[in-house]
C-alpha cells in the first residue's frame, strides 16, 4: 500500500491569505482607452464614439485663428490733401487712399463697370465704420457687393492714387468725396454736378 503524503502550505502563504478576486475594468475606462489608441494610430480620423482626434482639433484651432485674422471692416475717415491746388479735408479709406464718387451713380446702383471699375475700384464692406464724419455711412448692395456709400454717394478709390495724394479729381466724372458732400435724396437721383474742373489726366471714357 502506497503511503499518502500530506502537502502542507507554507507559513508565508497562510499569512498572506486567499488571493484577491480579479477586478473588472469599467466599460467607460475601456472606451476612453480605445478612443485614445484610435487617435494615436490614425491622425485625422474621427475617433470612436463620435469624438475628434487631436489632429482634427488642431485643424479646427488653426481655422479659428485664420478667421480671426481677417481684415477689419472698412473705415472711412477724414484727412488733409491738396485738391486742385488747394488744401481740403477729404474722405479716405483705411490705407489713407482718397475716396471718390461718380456723377452717373444713383443712391441704389453703381454705373461703374468693366474697365472703368478696374481704374476705380469700389470700396466694399458689410459693416463700414466712420471716424470723424457727420454724414451717413452705409453699405448698399449692388453689382459690386456691399458697396460703401456716404450720404448716398457710392465710394471708390483710384488706381493711380497713393495715400494722401489726389490725382483723379474730375477724371471720367469722378470727384473727391468730402465731409460736406450733399446727400442724394432718392434712389433714382444721380450724384449731382461736377464740383471742379477735370484734372486732365488723359483717361478716356468707357
Amino acid at each position: 500500500m502506497t503511503p499518502i503524503c500530506a502537502v502542507s502550505s507554507s507559513p508565508a502563504a497562510e499569512a498572506a491569505g486567499p488571493p484577491a478576486p480579479a477586478t473588472a475594468t469599467p466599460s467607460s475606462t475601456r472606451a476612453a482607452t480605445d478612443t485614445a489608441a484610435a487617435a494615436a494610430l490614425a491622425p485625422g480620423t474621427p475617433a470612436i464614439g463620435g469624438g475628434i482626434t487631436a489632429a482634427a482639433a488642431t485643424t479646427s484651432h488653426a481655422s479659428s485663428q485664420t478667421a480671426a485674422s481677417q481684415p477689419a471692416a472698412a473705415t472711412v475717415r477724414t484727412a488733409q490733401a491738396t485738391v486742385g491746388g488747394k488744401a481740403e479735408t477729404i474722405l479716405v479709406n483705411n490705407q489713407g487712399l482718397p475716396l471718390y464718387y461718380y456723377l452717373n451713380d444713383t443712391a441704389a446702383a453703381s454705373a461703374v463697370t468693366g474697365g472703368l471699375a478696374t481704374l476705380w475700384p469700389p470700396l466694399t464692406s458689410t459693416s463700414p465704420a466712420a471716424t470723424g464724419l457727420t454724414g451717413k455711412l452705409a453699405a448698399v448692395m449692388d453689382a459690386h457687393g456691399d458697396q460703401v456709400a456716404y450720404n448716398g454717394h457710392l465710394l471708390y478709390t483710384f488706381a493711380d492714387d497713393q495715400a494722401g495724394q489726389v490725382t483723379g479729381q474730375g477724371v471720367q466724372d469722378f470727384f473727391v468725396a468730402t465731409p460736406g458732400l450733399a446727400p442724394i435724396t432718392g434712389s433714382s437721383t444721380t450724384a449731382g454736378t461736377a464740383p471742379a474742373a477735370s484734372s486732365g489726366n488723359g483717361y478716356g471714357g468707357y
